[in-house]
């Protein structure tokens, strides 16, 4: 079962549907408009004779193995329906628990509620993406593994993110064309830590090191002119580009480093990290060997997949959606609780090549 049509929901749905092995029973979604219409035309306009809802009883009537869970919310409304559906026995993979991409670290009332529904249900919580998750703590922890020795990992995210259409993520979330002191979501460091946090001590704990400090750098730079961008008008003046670190110190050096460079054009702040592609997953370890990794994602039919409109990220949605689509087979085998990646299998896409 699918919980949202969103981007990221409408990237699932078609994807569960060409997967031998999966069966889409429902999919849940919170406009009125959408109610009764077929799920598939709501993804990328090919029926698959599933009609959405928003009839949560009804839905879970159907007692699906899983939910993906893909609606965004706060985070304490997303754990009441968690709870609802893991007491049920349902077992939740989710792209939206960010903070519970990394359970040690994931705030202790949410934490606490999801572990006692999954244990009473005997149900199985998961929750991934592609950063926050995989680009930052799975892949630079499988890079460790040519090393003899670590003195420093720096992943990145670097983002052309001007295709993005969501104005109230962009401007108000973001604060992409506001005033350089305009408090956004990405502005408030409890919240930078709940998304990013967990990554940076994920690869501490997994490679064995304490930390004996963390910090979080903000920068923003202002656009010198008005730029066009898929969320509207980023005005000359206001916040063109943004960057973002958090900082894990060991032996007194900053050791693991997780950065964020969002750029509403590819020409502004030249002097922070740039990569090869328009949104680049980079992963630097400085050790014995050396080691720089480019990650970089492309689509050949955006529209196919539930994403027509996006460009340049289109490729990393797709990654983000696919790295819970693919576990739900190993979350279902999974023993009930509160999983993150280092408690599953390598979650290999079972199917992919018939699809």
């Amino acid at each position: 079962m699918v919980w949202s049509t969103g981007s990221i929901g409408s990237i699932a749905i078609p994807a569960v549907q060409r997967r031998p092995g999966l069966e889409l029973v429902g999919v849940w979604v919170h406009s009125e408009s959408k109610v009764g219409r077929d799920a598939g035309e709501l993804a990328n306009g090919e029926p698959i004779g599933v009609t959405a809802t928003n009839d949560v009883d009804a839905l879970m009537a159907l007692q699906p193995d899983c939910i993906i869970y893909t609606a965004g919310a706060r985070d304490y409304l997303q754990v009441e329906d968690y709870d609802r559906f893991l007491r049920a026995g349902i077992n939740v993979v989710s792209t939206a628990a960010i903070g519970a991409i990394y359970p040690p670290t994931y705030r202790s009332k949410s934490k606490d509620k999801i572990v006692a529904a999954a244990e009473a249900g005997g149900a199985t919580f998961y929750a991934s993406g592609i950063e926050p998750g995989f680009a930052a703590d799975h892949l630079p922890i499988l890079l460790t593994t040519q090393s003899i020795s670590v003195r420093k990992v720096h992943s990145y995210e670097i983002g052309l993110y001007d295709d993005y259409p969501i104005e109230s993520t962009i401007m108000d979330g973001m604060g992409f064309g506001r005033p350089l002191d305009f408090e956004s979501g990405f502005s408030n460091e409890v919240a930078i830590l709940h998304s990013w946090e967990g990554q940076v001590h994920y690869v501490a704990d997994v490679l064995g090191v304490e930390l004996e400090d963390q910090r979080v750098v903000y920068e923003r730079v202002a656009t010198d002119r008005d730029i066009e961008v898929a969320a509207g008008t980023i005005k000359a003046g206001t916040c063109g580009a943004l960057k973002i670190q958090v900082i894990g110190v060991v032996n007194g050096e900053d050791a693991i480093i997780l950065e964020h460079v969002t750029r509403m054009a590819p020409d502004l702040a030249p002097e922070w990290a740039t990569g090869p592609h328009p949104v680049t997953y980079r992963v630097e370890i400085e050790g014995d060997p050396n080691i720089t990794l480019d990650m970089g994602f492309s689509v050949d039919d955006a529209a196919k997949l539930g994403i027509d409109g996006f460009t340049s990220g289109a490729g990393a949605m797709v990654a983000t959606a696919m790295r819970v689509v693919n576990a739900v087979p190993y979350v279902v085998e999974a023993r009930p609780g509160l999983l993150s990646s280092l408690d599953l299998p390598m979650t290999a896409p079972r199917g992919a090549f018939a699809s």
